[in-house]
């Protein structure tokens, strides 16, 4: 697990309600259900409403997937495939066939198999890059629901309070009461702008950002299973998939080399 967005949201968190105590208010003001739920049930209902319902199902394994994943280790990666590239240039690319089962990635795992069966290096390459793209689009879709909430949830916000107004317009009549009922008419847009920019858009964003290193961790894999059945020297393998590289995962992949 990255603990990235957990240590993200709390410190966001912290900083609001910190604040807030800090001010003198009240926390349990801030807490209440109808507004909550106005916020909450009326921005997933407009997100759901411009999506398709195969992405609402898959909010909540996305969600799940959005907190916990971890990105893999790429100079792991390179690592593996030059070991990979070194035995196939000892023992020949059929010998691979016994160290498949041993693979934790399973798209290195595939690419291998495909490169094994002898399948020819450009169909191996339409193939794999296929399944790439693919990928980008379903991740593209998950994201984009959360990243439509942030959007959707400061208006609904918005719709809460003018609710609230309204009620308190009606109410005139009890003016010792005035103060709190407006102060809780704008706890829903509090609720609406929170809940977009300390969860949603980030959310949002880090799907993207794991799409985007898993995808790159695809493409190196796709490289190196073809320089290993082109028959390349592993150190040259080595060496252009570190040239892939960022330049943070540069150097443990340059030792092995």
């Amino acid at each position: 697990m990255d603990p990235a967005t957990m240590i993200g949201v709390g410190l966001a968190l912290v900083g609001i309600f910190g604040s807030l105590i800090m001010e003198g208010g009240n926390i349990g003001a801030i807490f209440l259900i109808p507004p909550i739920l106005l916020v909450l049930g009326g921005t997933i209902g407009a997100a759901m409403a411009g999506s398709v319902m195969r992405d609402a199902k898959a909010m909540p394994k996305t969600l799940i997937r959005a907190v916990t994943a971890k990105v893999g280790s790429s100079d792991e990666s390179v690592q593996t495939i030059v070991k990979l590239a070194e035995r196939a240039r000892r023992d020949g690319l059929l010998a691979l066939e016994d160290a498949l089962k041993d693979l934790e990635d399973p798209f290195l795992r595939r690419a291998l198999e495909m490169a094994v069966d002898g399948t020819d290096a450009d169909e191996v390459a339409e193939i794999l890059g296929a399944e790439i793209q693919a990928k980008r689009a379903s991740d593209a879709s998950a994201a984009k629901i959360f990243n439509d909430m942030g959007g959707y949830g400061p208006t609904i916000g918005i719709i809460g309070t003018v609710l609230g107004l309204v009620h308190v317009l009606g109410n005139l009549g009890d003016p010792a009461t005035l103060g709190e009922k407006i102060a809780s008419a704008f706890v829903a847009t509090l609720w609406g702008v929170m809940t977009a920019n300390i969860f949603w858009f980030p959310l949002a964003n880090r799907l993207k950002r794991l799409s985007a290193a898993e995808c790159e961790q695809m493409e190196l894999v796709i490289e190196g299973v073809l320089a290993i059945q082109a028959g390349s020297n592993p150190r040259l393998i080595a060496r252009k998939l570190t040239s892939m590289l960022p330049a943070a995962a540069e150097e443990p992949a340059r030792e092995v080399a």
